[in-house]
């Protein structure tokens, strides 16, 4: 890893009580325990498939099948859900993510059977103090008054796949026939906004989108799009080049980064950037992270259309590679949770993540920040699980800590400030 920044003040704090590789491996050692649930989970995220297909043919795209159309049996809900409550990995609630495909080319009432079989599903395992919150991942071009009824009706959690103005969502996100897409998503979130649904915006950031960050953020407020993530464009699965695999773009990023900070402080409240917020949630609790949802096992755990599952990076789910096959671990309704941890498989992707993420502590000062990083980058950058740094943890952890910290320090007035002698 190259030098760090001269750091000035907040920086400096933040290094000594967030940023500590030291504390951080302490903290791992820990964890360590001989039943399953001391290594593993607890369970946050369950991602379910309920199709491959989608209606769009985004040119970013990860997924390799999305032409295909089979649909996941709501009966096979059953089975799902016996694996994870019978399993050790379930300490509290947690989300049932509808994703990896778009979930609405399932009809409502296949949201409204999944809602019948996840009560009775906890009901059976005697589970009522448990909440299994569902929430969908979409396109939102078929979002109408009978989907925004279902939405409600079964407490479904909505998240938006909009890429910002017509002029950068169009220019990847387009149908089959090439058409553009963004008036239908459009309409789907004026849709959300008629019923008074909340929802969450993803943005996915290409090489042209750096140069438009005034742009984007007009777009937010002027649409009442107020909770909004950043994802990268990035090389993995079917997508094998990704238009920021270029490493000049990196003071770009940091230049739309510092912009939409300065935008966000010029309109306080008016928008919740992930990025920003995530970070400035760390260093005012002061916490540190050991592990990452995608690399610590079944604390995500992902199933296919057909009942296969998989854990780690849900992006993972089903990518055919040479070294560790399909990353698929067991079926449900045959085997157990438990047992997939007993897998060749298993053994070695886990064997090669933990090494990764060791490297990571033994090497990088932002350890405590990310905790080693998600497997797909590192596999889809390098090859392997078992590597350090990668582009997407420079970009997403490096750059956003520079920028957020550097912020805050301004806004404090610490620039100048002197920092206190350390114990």
């Amino acid at each position: 890893m190259g030098q760090l920044p001269q750091w000035s003040p907040l920086h400096q704090l933040v290094s000594r009580v967030v940023l500590s590789p030291s504390l951080s491996a302490a903290a791992a050692e820990d964890d360590a325990g001989p039943l399953p649930g001391d290594v593993a989970g607890p369970l946050d995220l369950l991602v379910v498939q309920a199709t491959p297909f989608c209606n769009l043919d985004c040119d970013y795209c990860y997924l390799p099948d999305r032409r295909d159309r089979r649909r996941l049996e709501p009966a096979l809900l059953d089975p799902i859900l016996d694996t994870v409550l019978s399993s050790p990995f379930v300490a509290g609630d947690f989300t049932l993510l509808w994703h990896a495909g778009e979930p609405l080319m399932a009809p409502p009432a296949f949201y409204d059977e999944a809602s019948h079989r996840i009560a009775a599903a906890l009901a059976r395992h005697g589970r009522g103090d448990l909440r299994i919150q569902q929430a969908i991942q979409t396109n939102a071009m078929v979002i109408d008054d009978r989907w925004c009824d279902c939405f409600a009706r079964n407490a479904i959690q909505v998240g938006v796949s909009v890429d910002g103005p017509a002029f950068l969502h169009d220019a990847h996100r387009r149908t089959r026939t090439g058409l553009g897409s963004h008036a239908a998503t459009m309409r789907g979130i004026a849709q959300l906004r008629r019923h008074g649904l909340p929802f969450q915006a993803i943005t996915v950031l290409t090489a042209a989108s750096l140069d438009h960050a005034d742009a984007l953020f007009d777009f937010y407020l002027e649409h009442d799009i107020r909770d909004v993530g950043f994802n990268m464009e990035e090389t993995e699965g079917a997508n094998t080049l990704s238009s920021l695999d270029r490493p000049e773009l990196e003071g770009r990023w940091r230049a739309f980064l510092e912009r939409f900070w300065q935008l966000c402080a010029q309109h306080p409240g008016a928008l919740r950037l992930r990025e920003f917020e995530t970070l400035c949630g760390q260093v005012a609790g002061g916490a540190r992270v050991d592990h990452t949802d995608m690399n610590r096992p079944f604390v995500i755990l992902s199933v296919d259309v057909e009942g296969r599952f998989s854990t780690f990076d849900p992006e993972l789910l089903g990518v055919r590679t040479e070294r560790y096959g399909d990353f698929l671990l067991g079926q449900v309704g045959r085997d157990s949770l438990v047992e997939a941890m007993a897998t060749p498989a298993f053994q070695r992707i886990a064997a090669d993540m933990a090494a990764g993420v060791e490297m990571c502590r033994q090497s990088c000062e932002h350890f405590a920040l990310c905790g080693g990083g998600a497997g797909s980058n590192k596999y889809w950058e390098s090859g392997t699980l078992a590597c350090g740094e990668t582009q997407a943890c420079r970009w997403r952890v490096k750059v956003v800590a520079d920028v957020v910290l550097s912020g805050l320090e301004r806004s404090l007035g610490l620039a100048e400030a002197p920092l206190p002698s350390r114990p």
